[in-house]
């Protein structure tokens, strides 16, 4: 099949990839030369550099031959003669905090793109084409998909929905070996379209092909979303805050009777400093919004979104509250940039709502590192002299005051063991992730105080 994908961000180039391999012929359309300059280099590194995500670079390399990415739109007109899809991958972002999603993206590019179908096939169009919504949209987006299409007199298509319900860090792991794809659509043509490109899919026992109409695709996604989410919020919110209010309970041991009840399941049962990332929250908002739009009300919407926002506020007000801990002219450690490990990506990233915080506390020097996201953190909060960067976590945390740990990244574990033999300065441990969980008994013996999502104070007993 030849495929066009609208978008080179991380949906659009994971998703792809992932169809290059799958045998297909995928052009690339994505505005920023430089951006498609890195994905076409052929170079693992240089593809890294701009979309940090396990897998994602061999895969590139390893079927160039199949994909080519760039920012001309007349490869596209020419690419879409013979064309079988178009998978529209424009980020949906929230305007302000109203639940809105700001669709300008994807008109725009809908809207280039209806010009274009016009005039395959010289003008004719006889090529038919599925145009497919892979990014996360309003439920109705398939009405308005149709009628910028028909306004501007493209005939012969379809319009598809094709949510993806990937996880960033394992966006290429689960892409080959996904555990459902989801196919919305109203005519039995795109339907028979959707099945030759997940022809591996579709015959495969071991992944649910499940066909419906496009709005019930993309109403699952967002419920899905939301599901996950509201788990997580729970798990904060409820069992994390329980385990951090009353002695000699310890979360792990919790969390092993909870999961061993497989009505339960294990997923979204780790505590944390606050659920990030591109989705979870953007997809609460945008369904409540379109709930509350319907007439209906968003009550445990809502609440899940709040619940997330008080983990975070209830974890950095815990220096002062259980710590007495003074802000004022203090070094902070902070370790983690991303919103979660294996990812290079800050969107909703809790250490951006730190940084501001800490720089309203007139702290004298913030310290940071994160192992890949320390470029797109620095266009948010450019280095200078209080705003400093390092190279390692061992660099990062010397002379701190206070070590906030604010991602899982794995390497971090290890530096509880520097502080336990290197450190006579003792800095308040904040740990956000529970990274240290494994050493809070013999910190606070060798005299340190520690704050930690679901668990007590651990103050020091020397």
């Amino acid at each position: 099949m030849k495929l066009i994908y609208i978008g080179a961000g991380f949906v659009g180039a994971c998703s792809a990839a992932v169809s290059a391999a799958s045998g297909h012929q995928v052009l690339v359309y994505n505005r920023g030369e430089d951006k498609v300059k890195k994905l076409n280099s052929g170079d693992r590194d240089t593809i890294e550099s701009c979309l940090f995500e396990k897998g994602l670079g061999d895969l590139l390399v390893n079927n160039k031959e199949r994909i080519n990415f760039t920012a001309d739109y007349a490869e596209v007109g020419i690419f879409l003669d013979d064309c079988d899809a178009v998978f529209m991958c424009l980020p949906t972002p929230e305007i302000g905090e109203t639940g809105e999603s700001d669709l300008s993206f994807y008109f725009d590019a809908a809207g280039k793109l209806a010009e274009a179908m016009k005039k395959r096939n010289n003008g004719e169009q006889t090529k038919h084409i599925v145009i497919v919504n892979k990014s996360t949209v309003p439920i109705d987006m398939v009405d308005k998909t149709q009628e910028i299409m028909e306004k501007i007199g493209v005939k012969n298509f379809g319009v598809a929905s094709n949510p993806e319900f990937l996880v960033e860090g394992k966006a290429i792991e689960n892409s080959l070996k996904p555990d459902r794809v989801v196919v919305g659509a109203w005519k039995e043509e795109d339907f028979s379209v959707m099945r030759k490109i997940y022809q591996r899919f579709y015959d495969s026992p071991t992944v649910q092909y499940i066909e419906a109409n496009p709005k019930e695709a993309a109403a699952g996604k967002l419920l899905a979303n939301f599901y996950l989410f509201n788990k997580l919020a729970i798990c904060f919110d409820v069992i994390g805050r329980t385990c951090e209010s009353f002695a000699d309970l310890r979360f792990e041991n919790l969390r092993k009777i909870l999961i061993s009840d497989p009505r339960i399941g294990t997923w979204g049962l780790y505590d944390s400093v606050y659920a990030g990332g591109s989705c979870f929250i953007k997809d609460a908002r945008s369904l409540s919004h379109q709930l509350q739009t319907a007439g209906q009300e968003a009550i445990l919407v809502n609440e899940t979104y709040l619940a997330n926002r008080r983990q975070l506020e209830v974890f950095i007000g815990r220096a002062e509250k259980d710590a007495g801990f003074d802000w004022t002219g203090k070094k902070v450690a902070l370790l983690g940039l991303a919103f979660k490990r294996d990812t290079n990506d800050i969107r909703n990233s809790p250490s951006l709502d730190i940084v501001n915080f800490l720089s309203q506390k007139q702290v004298k020097e913030i310290r940071m590192y994160d192992p890949a996201a320390m470029e797109n953190f620095k266009n948010e909060f450019p280095e200078s002299e209080v705003l400093k960067y390092f190279k390692n976590g061992e660099e990062t945390i010397e002379n701190a005051d206070v070590i906030i740990i604010a991602s899982d990244w794995p390497q971090f574990r290890g530096l509880a063991d520097i502080l336990l033999d290197n450190f006579k300065i003792k800095p308040l441990i904040m740990d956000g992730r529970r990274i240290f969980q494994h050493r809070y008994e013999d910190m606070q013996k060798a005299g340190f105080n520690v704050i930690a999502v679901g668990s007590p104070f651990v103050k020091n007993v020397i």
